[in-house]
């Protein structure tokens, strides 16, 4: 079954372009990679989808319901959380006063309790540091606490811009593990933006290849992993 749907989406900001005509699907409970250069329109499609940056033609669903152009506290509502590239966390604000404010939009205190536990449970090193400032913490705990922000809002669809920007591999490897634990143990659809492409296409189910704001490539991230294109253009093989 189909959660979200892009269809000839296009994008520009101002005189440039930025997505043409761009087509993808994400299906219920699937992880879905999104690889690419710099550039080539990747954080723009999750900006349309967040509706952050509104397409300026085609149409995005979720759940069969037409969300082109929804404000993003809308978007919020109906099930879909973004964790930005950069992180983006409050640096004066403290790790848990962080992750209340992923829930500002579920008002219900015992759900937003019941959250911050299950955000503890996958990091628990947010837990032994909840009280600490969050621009005092490294850059692979930060990145654990913008997905825990974003999981706060208790998402059906979770939208991971770069999550291993900038991270040692050891961190790399943990985010990944604990990427394919939320989908597992929550069903959460994720869609995936990486330009670490081998660990997009190995934590994947599906993948999609993005090049100057449309889609060139899609398959399963086996598939797509074994494409000789993809391979000289993404994993440098």
């Amino acid at each position: 079954m189909t959660a979200l749907s892009l269809q000839d989406i296009r994008v520009s900001y101002g005189p440039m372009a930025a997505l043409h005509g761009l087509s993808m699907d994400v299906g219920e409970a699937e992880i879905v990679a999104l690889i690419g250069s710099n550039g080539a329109g990747k954080t723009t499609t999750l900006r349309a989808i967040m509706g952050l940056t509104p397409p300026d033609s085609g149409a995005i669903s979720f759940d069969n319901r037409d969300i082109s152009g929804m404000r993003p506290p809308a978007v919020v509502g109906l099930g879909i959380a973004l964790s930005p590239e950069g992180r983006r966390v409050f640096p004066q604000m403290t790790v848990e006063e962080n992750l209340q404010l992923g829930a500002y939009l579920k008002p219900d205190k015992a759900q937003a309790k019941a959250s911050m536990e299950r955000v503890y449970g996958y990091f628990p090193r947010l837990l032994e540091r909840r009280t600490q400032m969050a621009g005092s913490m490294s850059g692979g705990e930060q990145q654990m606490l913008a997905i825990g922000r974003a999981l706060m809002a208790r998402p059906r669809l979770l939208l991971l811009d770069e999550p291993s920007l900038g991270l040692a591999p050891i961190r790399v490897q943990e985010i990944g593990r604990i990427i394919e634990e939320i989908n597992r143990e929550e069903g959460i659809s994720i869609v995936l933006v990486e330009q670490n492409a081998s660990m997009a296409l190995r934590l994947c189910h599906r993948a999609y290849v993005i090049e100057s704001g449309s889609i060139a490539l899609q398959g399963s991230g086996r598939d797509l992993a074994a494409s000789e294109h993809v391979r000289k253009a993404y994993l440098g093989i």
